[in-house]
C-alpha cells in the first residue's frame, strides 16, 4: 500500500474509535438528562476522554494516520465542547453565562475562517495553552459531576472540578486572544489569494 492510499484509508483503529465518541456523545445526553444517572454519565465522559487520547497515539504510533481522522477527531472534540457544556447548563450543574462565553469564543474564531481562507490557510495552528484549555474544561465536567453526591468526597471532588472549570475558562478566553492577534499578524503579512 502506498502512502496515498493509506492516507485514503476510513476503517482504522482511531477512526472507530472517534465514531464510538460520536456515539457516547448521545449515550452521556441520555444518561444525563434523560436518567440522571450520574455515576454513568461519568464514566461515558472519561471513556471518551480516553478514547481521545488513545486515537491520536493508535494513528501516530501504529501509522494509522488519514484524511478521515485528520477532520473527524477534531470535528468530535469540538461536538464535545459544545455539547456537554450545554447538557450540563441544561441540567442545572453549570450557569449559562459559561456556555454563552465558550459558544461565543468560538463562534468569534470561526467567523474568521473567510478571513484565514482568504490568505490561503485552512486554520491557525493549535496552540499549547489552547489544549491545555480544552484538556481543563473536559477534566472539570466529570469532576463536577462527582460533585453532586452529598458526601465529603464529592465536595472535594466536586470543588476540585470548579477549579478546573474557572482555570480551564481563563486559558480559553487567553487562547482567544492569542489567536485574534494570529489573525491580526495573518491579515497584515500575507497577500489574499486570488480565487
Amino acid at each position: 500500500m502506498d502512502a496515498g492510499d493509506a492516507r485514503d484509508r476510513v476503517l482504522t483503529v482511531p477512526n472507530v474509535l472517534s465514531v464510538v465518541r460520536l456515539v457516547l456523545i448521545g449515550v452521556f445526553v441520555y444518561l444525563l438528562l434523560g436518567t440522571q444517572s450520574y455515576g454513568w454519565a461519568v464514566a461515558v465522559l472519561m471513556i471518551s476522554g480516553a478514547s481521545d487520547w488513545a486515537d491520536g497515539k493508535i494513528a501516530r504510533v501504529m501509522n494509522q494516520s488519514s484524511r478521515l481522522g485528520e477532520l473527524l477527531d477534531p470535528a468530535v472534540d469540538r461536538l464535545y465542547m459544545i455539547v456537554i457544556p450545554i447538557v450540563f447548563a441544561v441540567a442545572g450543574l453549570i450557569p449559562w453565562w459559561i456556555i454563552v462565553l465558550l459558544l461565543a469564543r468560538d463562534g468569534i474564531l470561526a467567523a474568521m475562517l473567510p478571513v484565514l481562507r482568504s490568505r490561503g490557510l485552512t486554520a491557525l495552528p493549535v496552540t499549547y495553552i489552547g489544549k491545555a484549555a480544552t484538556f481543563a474544561l473536559m477534566s472539570a465536567f466529570p469532576l463536577i459531576l462527582l460533585g453532586q453526591w452529598d458526601a465529603l468526597w464529592s465536595n472535594v471532588i466536586g470543588a476540585c472540578g470548579w477549579g478546573f472549570l474557572i482555570w480551564g475558562i481563563g486559558m480559553y478566553l487567553w487562547s482567544f486572544v492569542l489567536y485574534l492577534i494570529q489573525v491580526a499578524m495573518v491579515v497584515r503579512q500575507l497577500p489574499r489569494v486570488p480565487r
